[in-house]
């Protein structure tokens, strides 16, 4: 089953200063390996937005340009707008991306892997699943 990854575990995946042993990073390592780590385009925009040379641009590019992503429908849309109102009515405020995520993820009802304790608040709400690593 695929894991749709959150910008949270590819930017600590692949900066360079990241903490060597990190549980989600190994976990990913992992997921990428098995070829099972998903991303949508929503996720790729904010992994390469603030690079700031185009050399480094290019060389995240390339490196993501490996992983292809799962294409969105307008259901995915409304369905995180669905998403938004229904966190957003108990309380629990996030990113019209997180719930973007969480749409496409249960559409597809595969878990998602984050470092943000927020998904772990979404699920508790939406039909969704966090990954555990």
């Amino acid at each position: 089953m695929n894991v749709l990854v959150d910008t949270s575990v590819w930017s600590l995946a692949l900066r360079r200063t990241g903490v060597v042993g990190d549980p989600a990073k190994i976990e990913l390592e992992q997921l990428v390996e098995d070829g099972r780590a998903a991303i949508i385009g929503p996720i790729r925009q904010e992994i390469l937005s603030g690079i700031r040379t185009a050399t480094q641009f290019e060389l995240l590019r390339n490196h993501l340009r490996a992983f292809p992503d799962i294409l969105l429908t307008v259901e995915d849309y409304e369905q995180g707008a669905r998403f938004f109102n229904s966190c957003r009515s108990r309380g629990i405020q996030g990113s019209n991306t997180d719930f973007l995520i969480c749409a496409v993820a249960a559409r597809l009802r595969i878990p998602i892997l984050s470092t943000d304790a927020d998904f772990r608040q979404y699920a508790g709400v939406l039909p969704i699943k966090v990954h555990r690593y």
